[in-house]
C-alpha cells in the first residue's frame, strides 16, 4: 500500500504506517477535507474543528471503529498526536463536522487524551517557519466491538493497540504551513 502523503518531498517526517502491516482499505471521503489539499482555516488552532468523515466497505469481521489524525512532520523525533478515538460502534457510518469537539463523538466512543492534554480534536498548529506539516485522519476498522484500553492512556497506546486490532485502515489527509 502507497499513499500519496508518503511520496512527497516537502514534508520533513516519515511514513508512519511504513513500519505497520499492510491492510485492506475501504472508502473514506469527507466533505471537509480535499486529500491532500492544504487544510481549511477551521480545520487549524484554534477553531479545531475535526472534519466531516464518512466511510463505506468495511472489511468483513469488523466490529468497532477507531479515527485517528497524526502529524509526523512535528519537530518532536515522535510525530504529534491530533485526536485519537475508539470505540466507535460498527453501525456509524460518519462523523458530522465538529464531532471531535465531543468527548465521546456523539456515538457512545472514547476519546483520549491528544498531545495537546485535551480530550477533544486539535487542529493543524505547525511552528511557524518549521515545513509543511501533514495532519492523516484515518479510520481503522478494528476486530473487537470494544478496545479494552484505559481512557487516561495515550494516544501511543491506541496506536499499540491497533496495530494488533486492525484489519483495515483508510486514511485522508491534508497539510498547513504557518510562516508567521
Amino acid at each position: 500500500m502507497s499513499y500519496s502523503y508518503a511520496q512527497d518531498a516537502r514534508f520533513p517526517g516519515p511514513d508512519p504506517y511504513a513500519p505497520l502491516k499492510v491492510l485492506p482499505e475501504f472508502t473514506l471521503t469527507s466533505t471537509d477535507l480535499e486529500d491532500g489539499a492544504e487544510l481549511d482555516e477551521k480545520l487549524r488552532a484554534p477553531k479545531s474543528v475535526s472534519p466531516q468523515l464518512s466511510w463505506s466497505d468495511l472489511p468483513e469481521g469488523t466490529k468497532s471503529l477507531a479515527v485517528t489524525c497524526f502529524d509526523p512532520d512535528a519537530p518532536t523525533g515522535s510525530g504529534y498526536w491530533h485526536w485519537a478515538a475508539f470505540n466507535i460502534p460498527v453501525d456509524v457510518a460518519e462523523l458530522p463536522s465538529d464531532a471531535g469537539a465531543l468527548a465521546d463523538l456523539g456515538v457512545g466512543a472514547v476519546t483520549l487524551s491528544n498531545d495537546a492534554g485535551e480530550r477533544r480534536h486539535y487542529g493543524a498548529n505547525p511552528p511557524a517557519g518549521h515545513a509543511p506539516h501533514r495532519y492523516l485522519y484515518a479510520v481503522h476498522a478494528v476486530d473487537v466491538e470494544e478496545l479494552d484500553i484505559d481512557p487516561e492512556s495515550t494516544a501511543t497506546v491506541l496506536g499499540f493497540n491497533l496495530y494488533f486490532h486492525s484489519i483495515g485502515r483508510a486514511v485522508l489527509w491534508g497539510w498547513y504551513e504557518a510562516t508567521e
